[in-house]
């Protein structure tokens, strides 16, 4: 194992915006510090995100932290992520502690909740900083969003907290790559300038003897170097943080099997279409409007984190009148989570769970109604399906309670018990199940019965280690980490001489 005597236990890594690569470089530095026997973990103090992943204590965290912890070879935990934004509307948001719903809330409620929320985030890190060698933390959003900077969790409020340095990450693909990290530290304060240790720019392409003299400046400009310039990674796969990217995932197979999802408003955990997306026989159509879509054999309706709100945009855009036709002529339909809930007679909201207390008419096609209730179903499961036995394994995140006698007829037996529905004529199939289509097996199985002949198959766990690997190699290759090094012993340094300013000639003569 290598010698942890002097490695900085938290490393924190902001980006200049979002999706500048902040998720996939702790993903890239956590395995690069698991590869080199030192027991290293991700932190993440905030996230906001709709994709997120069941932990092995019961509770939820945001997504990408779930794939940072395998990078660690670790089970996703709530002290990863101890705080997790999920909004339900364009003002609110379900406020998520230690992997458990508080409550919702506006703005500006949780802006004056962000105090209690800081103590549950230093609670989590102090629990990991007792437990491991190393904590990789992610940022969200800009450490720069001068509206966001007062009572700061997520980014320099929670550095100066923790006392630790920051690598700032810029998106040369997105341009203007120079001006957002000058225009980043130009924002920050004094001390917040001085934990920014250097910088990486990612997502680069062509011939990087081009950009060195925009590197000499830049080092120079702002006294603080560049620690990498990583490449662009063509068919690079990660799980997704949070948002859709149509284009990025839109793509025409020909002869293909086609399967269309209904994009709503306020659509969760996307992820689940993640082994269709990258089947070499399956096109997925991402849509909004029916207007736009082309015939599908398979229909899918995703999860939704306000599932009544959504099934109204869903019958106001005409999708109701659209999968009537799609099955008078034969074609499949399945719904997950939410989307097996719209499938349902009525969905009752007594409580005002996700929004307005109140009921809703649901689309009819499966004899069943469902009743939303404060707490959480938080669960890994596995079981084997009803149609062929094939192993089908995944996790179910939901508030509600679905009955009625469409479920005599279930999808799978998860742990003993009958799990979701089929229709009696066998064309409509809904279940509470996210990740239906992770295991190879159960994916064939489901896309065999939707009338796909398939004849390969995706292995999304072996998909997401290679991708983890893609990046780690990719880093290994790029990255200075002597001089990362060296940027971490002046860090330290400088706090020293800060908070002890007789202590400079004892720190020169030591490392003499």
């Amino acid at each position: 194992m290598q010698s942890t005597k002097n490695i900085q236990q938290t490393l924190m890594v902001q980006g200049t915006t979002s999706d500048a690569g902040k998720s996939t470089l702790v993903t890239a530095l956590c395995r690069y510090y698991y590869r080199k026997g030192i027991k290293v973990v991700p932190f993440k103090p905030q996230n906001m995100a709709l994709n997120s992943a069941v932990t092995v204590d019961a509770g939820e965290i945001g997504r990408a932290q779930a794939v940072q912890a395998r990078a660690c070879n670790l089970e996703p935990h709530t002290d990863m992520n101890p705080i997790l934004l999920k909004p339900n509307s364009d003002k609110t948001a379900q406020v998520i502690i230690h992997g458990k719903a508080l409550n919702n809330q506006s703005a500006q409620k949780y802006h004056q909740y962000k105090k209690q929320a800081m103590q549950a985030v230093l609670a989590s890190h102090k629990r990991l900083v007792d437990q491991y060698q190393m904590l990789v933390v992610e940022g969200a959003g800009s450490p720069a969003e001068i509206n966001l900077r007062a009572g700061d969790i997520a980014n320099m409020g929670f550095a100066e907290a923790v006392d630790c340095p920051v690598i700032l990450i810029a998106d040369i693909d997105k341009g203007g790559v120079f001006a957002h990290i000058v225009g980043t530290l130009d924002l920050l304060s004094e001390s917040e300038q001085k934990r920014i240790v250097g910088f990486v720019i990612n997502r680069f392409r062509g011939d990087i003897a081009l950009l060195k003299s925009g590197l000499d400046w830049l080092e120079h400009r702002t006294g603080k170097p560049v620690f990498a310039v990583l490449p662009y990674l063509h068919d690079l796969y990660l799980d997704a943080e949070d948002a859709l990217a149509f284009d990025k995932h839109q793509k025409n197979k020909k002869n293909s099997f086609t399967v269309l999802v209904p994009v709503f408003p306020r659509i969760s955990n996307h992820t689940d279409f993640d082994p269709l997306l990258l089947h070499p026989e399956v096109t997925v159509q991402l849509a909004k409007d029916p207007a736009d879509c082309l015939a599908a054999e398979l229909v899918i309706l995703p999860g939704s984190k306000s599932v009544r709100d959504d099934l109204k945009w869903f019958i106001d855009m005409g999708w109701g009148d659209f999968i009537n036709k799609h099955l008078r002529y034969g074609g499949r339909l399945i719904g997950l989570c939410g989307g097996y809930q719209m499938l349902g007679k009525a969905i009752h909201d007594p409580e005002g769970i996700e929004g307005e207390p109140g009921s809703s008419t649901g689309l009819g096609f499966l004899d069943m109604e469902t009743t939303l209730h404060a707490e959480k179903c938080l669960r890994k499961v596995s079981g084997f399906l009803s149609v062929d036995n094939s192993p089908v394994a995944g996790y179910e995140i939901h508030a509600g309670l679905t009955q009625g006698e469409a479920l005599k007829k279930s999808v799978m037996t998860i742990e003993g018990n009958p799990e979701g529905a089929i229709s009696e004529d066998n064309l409509v199939l809904g279940t509470y199940l996210h990740g239906l289509f992770d295991l190879p097996e159960a994916s064939a199985s489901l896309l065999n019965w939707a009338g796909c002949r398939i004849q390969q198959t995706v292995n999304l766990d072996e998909v997401r280690e290679e991708g983890i690997n893609l990046i780690t190699d990719a880093l290994e290759d790029s990255f200075d980490f002597d001089k990362l090094q060296k940027a971490l012993d002046l860090f330290v340094v400088e706090k020293d001489v800060v908070s002890n300013p007789g202590s400079l000639d004892n720190i020169k003569s030591e490392k003499a």
